[in-house]
């Protein structure tokens, strides 16, 4: 009896043909860790497919449904954010060409690209002898079996965590077991703290005059440090304090430059950055009632998603910034915009502060040199590619420069540098190199530093380290603190003791637009716009 003439199966299932390679890719990603295969869609795609249907017609149209449903849930299998989230990122649609291509290029894994090629193959090759379609059938019911949750009597330390975590007052926290309702609750009140923090100025007295200067670093990391091997370099290691688990609490530039100028009350979420706030969180107001002119530079036009407006508007900073314009070009922007140099800037700022006769300036200088996609000019004024390393040992040295020239003039000087979030320099499972839509732990984590210049003996040994979690609070404090120690008379010895005796403290808590990351019992936890539950942020390297 030839093949055609037996009798059907009843439990006869379609032949998957082309879509074997769609399931057997996922399967083979999903044990890679390159997806995050959603188990219930899935098998339910795969069942819809395998119902054997009689008529021409009806396979074509299921065909017809089945590509776009297809398309979609690969993507959700991914750890890449939400699709509308990719076009979310401020000011994308100002990129240049340049910038484009080159972020074309990264969505690109070739390891990925390299296992699909010999699935494609292995496909082909053993098509005319086995039925692939039970294959795939096996893989994902094989998948479906590893994802089942195990029964909670064997999950180790499935009863009640008696993890601890620091908090903003430097004690210690009992956390519940992670869940939706806990990590909801744990946030909550993490804000309702924050709300009745604020740093106690001092009233303004009389002292020897100095200036508090703030450089603002776009896209530098302790990641990014160690991913181009400068965790040691020229800026940190002469500084007096380095805080070595500070929380930027964002991965953008403007919300990052707002909530280091509102530096004088507890972290509010995202959305409370674009409400009104008293003056007395608002470090520059702080400073302005001490008797610092507020003033302004920066190596950039700052029109790009109204940088420049967000930081008189949402920051309080009333300055005009310096004009730049008579200095040389030196980078290109990603937005194709020209930027300068930060050692010509800040020197060319500096000049002007020894020409004037106020007595104490505080500024806040910002810096886009090291954002992704820039591009340097070169001796014939043509914008070429640059990587990361050589504009970070170009920002650095130029930063250092300019301590030594503060240092070398005799003015007394409170140096504070303050990076605005990391550049995303490896990318992770969930989001490209260069991507940072979701604020993950090794973009928020960045390196601060603080140097007193002229104001008493340096710390012997090298910088002194605040190893507690802190954000942008503890500077605050620390420039309040600096400004009393100052104010007495006669001059107190600078004690570092108790200068940093009681930093506050801030558990890790970072928001976007559209994504929060919290750190609960020593895990990082994500939760995307629009959603409400809670999941384990995949760290692993890409």
């Amino acid at each position: 009896m030839s093949p055609q003439a037996l009798p059907a199966s009843p439990f006869a299932w379609a032949d998957l043909r082309g879509w074997n390679l769609y399931f057997l890719s996922k399967v083979v990603l999903a044990w890679m860790g390159a997806l995050d295969l959603k188990i219930l869609p899935n098998l339910l795609f795969l069942g819809a497919l395998l119902v054997p249907l009689r008529w021409r017609w009806a396979r074509i149209a299921r065909t017809v449904v089945a590509v776009p449903v297809g398309v979609a849930l690969y993507y959700q299998d991914t750890w890449w954010p939400p699709f509308q989230r990719l076009l979310a990122q401020p000011g994308v649609l100002d990129f240049s060409a340049d910038y484009w291509l080159e972020l074309a290029q990264r969505f690109i894994n070739w390891q990925m690209v390299a296992v699909l090629a010999l699935l494609l193959v292995a496909y082909y090759l053993l098509k005319p002898w086995l039925r692939i379609t039970t294959l795939s059938v096996l893989g994902m019911l094989g998948m479906a079996v590893v994802a089942l949750p195990l029964p909670a009597g064997l999950v180790a330390g499935s009863g009640q965590a008696v993890a601890a975590t620091g908090n903003a007052g430097g004690g210690r926290a009992q956390l519940a077991p992670a869940s939706n309702d806990n990590l909801n609750a744990w946030l909550a009140s993490f804000y309702q703290q924050q709300s009745s923090l604020k740093t106690a100025f001092p009233a303004p007295a009389s002292g020897a005059p100095f200036d508090v200067i703030i450089l603002n670093i776009c896209s530098l990391a302790w990641s990014d440090l160690d991913e181009v091997g400068l965790r040691q370099n020229n800026l940190l290691d002469r500084m007096d304090v380095v805080f070595d688990d500070f929380n930027s609490a964002t991965a953008y530039s403007g919300p990052a430059a707002i909530r280091l100028l509102r530096a004088s009350c507890g972290q509010t979420s995202h959305t409370a950055l674009f409400d009104p706030v008293p003056a007395e969180c608002q470090l520059f107001s702080n400073l302005q009632r001490l008797g610092f002119q507020s003033e302004l530079a920066m190596n950039h036009d700052g029109h790009f998603d109204d940088f420049i407006g967000e930081l008189s508007k949402y920051g309080g900073l009333q300055a005009k910034p310096m004009d730049i314009n008579p200095l040389p070009r030196a980078l290109v922007a990603f937005d194709k915009s020209p930027l300068r140099r930060d050692g010509d800037v800040l020197n060319s700022w500096f000049k002007q502060r020894q020409a004037e006769s106020t007595q104490q300036v505080a500024l806040f200088y910002n810096t886009i040199s090291l954002h992704d996609g820039n591009r340097i000019v070169g001796a014939d004024g043509r914008a070429n590619a640059a990587d990361y390393k050589a504009r970070a040992q170009m920002v650095l040295g130029d930063m250092a420069g300019f301590v030594d020239a503060v240092e070398k003039s005799g003015r007394r000087a409170m140096i504070v540098v303050v990076p605005e979030h990391g550049a995303a320099l490896h990318g992770d499972r969930m989001q490209i190199p260069g991507m940072r839509e979701i604020p993950s732990p090794s973009i928020t984590h960045v390196p601060v530093g603080v140097k007193l210049v002229g104001m008493g003996a340096p710390a012997a040994g090298g910088p002194r380290h605040v190893p507690e979690p802190s954000s942008y609070l503890a500077i605050s404090e620390l420039v309040a603190r600096v400004y009393a120690l100052n104010a007495q008379s006669p001059p107190a010895d600078r004690d570092w003791n108790s200068l940093l005796k009681g930093l506050p403290q801030t558990p890790s808590v970072s928001e976007n637009e559209g994504a929060k990351v919290i750190d609960y019992d020593g895990k990082p936890w994500l939760q995307l716009q629009g959603s409400q539950t809670w999941s384990p942020y995949p760290e692993d390297k890409r």
